[in-house]
Formats: structure tokens, C-alpha cells, sequence
């Protein structure tokens, strides 16, 4: 996925989880003190700190669509003891990014957004291509919920960044999918590239972590992968481990 009309800032503070304000490094508006959109409702306390490099996205339609701001901040430079990792904090993207990406597998078809099964709307609903043992090939209907991912602790990816009873609710909505018949799949898309490995957050949230377990044992399938990251593009690029255990 892409994004146009992007710009630089320095970030200055957050006054609610909604906006924050922003000065322009970079384009015709620099030096310029706006208000922006703030595409994450997570709390991201150690990455939005005063000073750091953001991307914002300019709207410039934004009085036409009524929007309230002109800027929307995507993205952050986040500023480590050996180098400088871009994050996309974009909490839409991970679902066009998935939908980009399991458009381009070979082994699915017939791919739905946002469809309701039982108490929960899943991300993704497709038809799975496999062949039996006599290369006859079926379709089976199966679920995918995604989970954007932009907490790291040297290269090591966690989820969630603070606790989430609704990321609970899908994955049981997941087993009883699969329990049903279904193929179920959960994808946590990791904003970011140079993680080594993936693990639910248990000290933020035991329970999801749990969930994840039970999820694994009822053959939920879970899966963590990579993003290649620009400041105007975002595209899912490679598998990372999943760890749940300890």
C-alpha cells in the first residue's frame, strides 16, 4: 500500500490519542506548526517523544471531505542505541497490507473484507485451494483476523502494546471458526523490518497471551510477518518466528 503527499516532521506532543501536533521539516510548509490525525489509538509512549522524526501524510482535499485535519501522522523514526528503525504506525494499514498480500497467493480465491462470523467481523474471508492425495483440488473456507504490530524490544516483536479484551474475543471467535470446520488464521503484521522473532506481550496482558495458546492447541494457525517499509509505502514481506511459550 502507498501513500501520497507525504512530508517529514518534528513531533512535539499528544494531547489526547487522537492528535498531536507537529512541525514541518520538509516541502512548502516547513517551519509550520500543524495539528495532525494520529492513525494509532495505541498509547506508543516509547516511540511518540518530543523531537523525534514522524511521517505525516498532507491531505490536500481535506476541507473538501471535511476532514478536521490536513496532516495525518503514519509513521516514526525510532531512534535505538545502534541505528534508526522506521515504524509505520498506521493502525489501517496492516489490513490493506494483508489484503494486498493474500491477493497475491496462488493458493486462495474469492477474497472478502470485513465479514461477520458469529460475535465478530474478521479481516479476511477466502476460499483455501488445497489438493488431496489424488492432486483433486478442493476449497475450503477459511478466516484470517490481523493484528498490526509496532512494540519492539531489541528486534523482538510484541503484541499488544496495552491490553485488548476486543484482540481476546477474536481469536476465541477464531477457535470456535475452526472448531466449526473453518481454516482459521491469525497474521500480525509487524510494521517494521530487522525483527528476529514474535511473542505475545505477557506482562502487558497475560490473558491474550492464553488465548493464544488455546488457539494453538485447537489448530488455529498463527503467523507473524515482516513489512517492507518506506515513508510513502508499506508491502507484508517475510515470515518471522512465532514464540509462545517462553
Amino acid at each position: 500500500m502507498n501513500y501520497p503527499h507525504i512530508v517529514k516532521g518534528s513531533f512535539l506532543s499528544r494531547p489526547n490519542r487522537f492528535i498531536a501536533y507537529a512541525q514541518i521539516l520538509t516541502g512548502e510548509a516547513t517551519g509550520k506548526t500543524v495539528v495532525c490525525h494520529v492513525k494509532n489509538t495505541g498509547r506508543c509512549k516509547e516511540l511518540l517523544l518530543p523531537g523525534v522524526t514522524v511521517i505525516l501524510q498532507y491531505h490536500p482535499d481535506a476541507s473538501v471531505l471535511g476532514r478536521k485535519t490536513e496532516y495525518s501522522l503514519i509513521g516514526v523514526y525510532k531512534e535505538r542505541a545502534d541505528d534508526t528503525l522506521l515504524i509505520n504506525l498506521d493502525s489501517q494499514a496492516p489490513n490493506s497490507a494483508a489484503y494486498e498480500w493474500i491477493l497475491s497467493s496462488p493458493d486462495v480465491c474469492e477474497v472478502r473484507r470485513e465479514v461477520t462470523y458469529g460475535h465478530s467481523r474478521f479481516d479476511l474471508a477466502y476460499l483455501l485451494k488445497q489438493k488431496d492425495e489424488s492432486g483433486n483440488v478442493t476449497h475450503t473456507p477459511a478466516f484470517m483476523e490481523v493484528k498490526g504490530v509496532t512494540l519492539e524490544e531489541q528486534n523482538h516483536a510484541l503484541f499488544p502494546d496495552a491490553p485488548t479484551i476486543r484482540g481476546v474475543k477474536h481469536i476465541e471467535e477464531l477457535i470456535h471458526a475452526k472448531n466449526d470446520g473453518y481454516e482459521a488464521y491469525l497474521l500480525f503484521v509487524i510494521q517494521m523490518k530487522g525483527m528476529t522473532s514474535f511473542s505475545p506481550n505477557e506482562k502487558t496482558h497475560p490473558e491474550f497471551k492464553e488465548a493464544l495458546k488455546k488457539a494453538l492447541t485447537a489448530g488455529v494457525h498463527i503467523l507473524a510477518y515482516d513489512c517492507r517499509i518506506t515513508e510513502n509505502s508499506m508491502t507484508v514481506d517475510q515470515p518471522v518466528p512465532v514464540f509462545i511459550e517462553d
